[in-house]
């Protein structure tokens, strides 16, 4: 992660790649734009997914005091990014092998597998203590048999992964300064 926080700039941009190249130009404008509105709050961020979006980056995130901005969510609403780290070091891993291969790879293979990317869902329903809540609650809500049936959906589509720009690191490289 670094910090950009220039002339350019009324608050700071943080961006959670190795380095100012690894933003593309029109993303990085975007950025610069956004710092400079006068109700965004502390700090433009930047993901690792980053890129131009449609006047808000892709994958950049902004908090605003008392101000909302519809586009600041995008199409992508609900569309999240997490990194879920482990006591296990690759370099452990590596080398073991399987009848399949090494280790690592049979793990990598096993995410691959089983989570649907795009618009692929699970084929049985997952298990979601959040839907299974709603469900139950469903009498305090404005009955719409439109947003039921996405309910229902939600079911075969926790734990899947979206397209373009979502993405599972095949292995992260970890480097200390």
């Amino acid at each position: 992660m670094f910090v950009i926080n220039n002339d350019r700039t009324q608050k700071p941009i943080k961006v959670w790649l190795p380095g100012e190249q690894d933003v593309e130009e029109g993303c990085l404008e975007q950025a610069y734009n956004l710092s400079n509105l006068p109700f965004i709050h502390k700090w433009v961020s930047l993901m690792p997914d980053t890129h131009k979006g449609m006047g808000m980056p892709i994958g950049g995130v902004i908090a605003a005091e008392n101000t909302i901005i519809p586009n600041a969510v995008g199409v992508d609403i609900g569309c999240g990014m997490g990194f879920v780290g482990t006591n296990i070091k690759a370099d452990e891993i590596r080398d073991i092998m399987t009848g399949n291969g090494t280790l690592l790879q049979g793990i990598i293979s096993g995410i691959l597998r089983n989570v649907p990317v795009g618009f692929n869902r699970h084929k049985k329903e997952q298990p979601c203590a959040t839907l299974d809540k709603a469900n139950e609650e469903l009498s305090k809500y404005e009955p719409n048999p439109e947003l039921l049936e996405n309910l229902t959906a939600g079911y075969f589509q926790v734990g899947t992964l979206g397209g373009g720009q979502h993405f599972i690191p095949r292995e992260r490289r970890h480097t200390t300064n």
